[in-house]
C-alpha cells in the first residue's frame, strides 16, 4: 500500500463511514488510521481534514472473500 488518494472529510465523518466509502468495508479503517498518525482518534472527524487513503491491491483482497461478495 504505497499509493494513496485523498479524502476531505465533512463534519462528523467517522473512521469506519470513511473506510466503507472507500473500500466497502467498515472495519477497513486501520490502514487509513495509520496512514494518518497525526490526525486524533476522535468519534467524530471535524469537516476540512485532508486524510490520505491508501490504495488497497483489489485483486489480492479479492481472493479472501466469500464467493458471495466478489
Amino acid at each position: 500500500m504505497s499509493e494513496f488518494v485523498t479524502y476531505v472529510t465533512r463534519d462528523g465523518d467517522r473512521w469506519d463511514a470513511i473506510a466503507y466509502e472507500m473500500y466497502g468495508d467498515a472495519t477497513a479503517y486501520e490502514p487509513i488510521i495509520a496512514a494518518n498518525p497525526s490526525v486524533p482518534i476522535r468519534p467524530a472527524l471535524e469537516g476540512g481534514l485532508r486524510l490520505l487513503i491508501p490504495i488497497r491491491d483489489t485483486a489480492a483482497n479479492a481472493a479472501s472473500l466469500p464467493p458471495w461478495k466478489r
